[in-house]
């Protein structure tokens, strides 16, 4: 199948006009629709309703559709590491989950750089499950994530491990609650997918609990966010106690003991099987000491 070709297909859906498309691409409306309808003969299949409001997917078009993303992505990334071989561009792809990428990791990241001058750092931010996501599609080399996740052809090692710590900025709530008060408290929760809010849930489930047993009022997908809303006294959180050490300190937030209960949160850095040496290189390097997180 020509990659060029899926491109356009894929484009003129993402903007709804063939118009549009051909303008993004550098290419006449009739080359456009004549890409279209060269990969519909390849395919045999029709691809595209076309109308005065736009296209429409027919089934084949939503099947292939479904593809193109991750079809694209991964030439993009063939293409970018041939480049870089070709150029002895050294390249570190990182991504990592937003509790350390937000607070702990960039500090790593400038001490690791100080000693390695050569090697350029593409670094993201995303949520656990979309670290994971990025790595198999091979948008990232190594991953950094909140709990152990078990994928074919990915390996894992933990890193460190942190205390989710139930925080509050709202007066006349008790130090210590029992697992039934904290149903009735107002929560303030991580989005699908986070790291933070797997760990919560497995704890609850393991007390009998669930998440829908709480009175989640909203869901943040951003650490920082959630850490602000708690401090305006929009609700209480379970946050990770790296993030908000100096406002505990500070006295701003208050942690709120749920009955001797602790949960405690593992990070790990994950990867596919092949590395090359400078990935090697930094996996050692976030295990150890040197990492120095913020």
């Amino acid at each position: 199948m020509n990659i060029e070709y899926c491109k356009a297909f894929y484009i003129t859906v993402k903007v709804n006009s063939i118009s549009k498309a051909a303008k993004i691409l550098h290419l006449s409306q009739p080359a456009l629709s004549m890409q279209i309808q060269s990969l519909e003969k390849e395919l045999q299949v029709s691809l595209l309703k076309r109308s005065n409001k736009g296209v429409e997917l027919t089934e084949a078009g939503e099947i292939l559709f479904d593809y193109a993303d991750t079809l694209l992505s991964l030439h993009e990334n063939i293409e970018r590491d041939i480049a870089n071989h070709k150029s002895n561009n050294i390249q570190l792809l990182i991504g990592s989950c937003k509790t350390v990428g937000e607070y702990a990791l960039p500090c790593s990241l400038y001490t690791y750089k100080q000693d390695h001058k050569n090697i350029n750092i593409h670094f993201e931010i995303t949520n656990t499950s979309g670290v994971v996501e990025n790595l198999i599609n091979r948008n990232i080399n190594i991953g950094i994530i909140q709990g152990d996740m078990h994928y074919k052809n990915i390996k894992s090692e933990k890193i460190t491990s942190d205390q989710l710590l139930l925080v509050t900025s709202l007066p006349n709530i008790k130090d210590t609650i029992s697992l039934e008060e904290l149903t009735k408290l107002p929560i303030i929760l991580r989005e699908e997918g986070s790291g933070t809010r797997a760990i919560i849930k497995k704890f609850l489930e393991s007390h009998g609990m669930k998440l829908d047993d709480l009175n989640i009022i909203y869901e943040l997908n951003s650490m920082e966010a959630i850490k602000s809303s708690v401090v305006a006294g929009k609700g209480i959180s379970f946050i990770p106690e790296m993030t908000i050490r100096k406002e505990l300190k500070t006295g701003i937030l208050n942690r709120i003991h749920i009955n001797n209960f602790e949960i405690v949160s593992d990070y790990y850095v994950v990867y596919r099987n092949k590395l090359d040496t400078h990935e090697k290189e930094f996996i050692k390097f976030i295990k150890s000491n040197k990492r120095g997180f913020c």
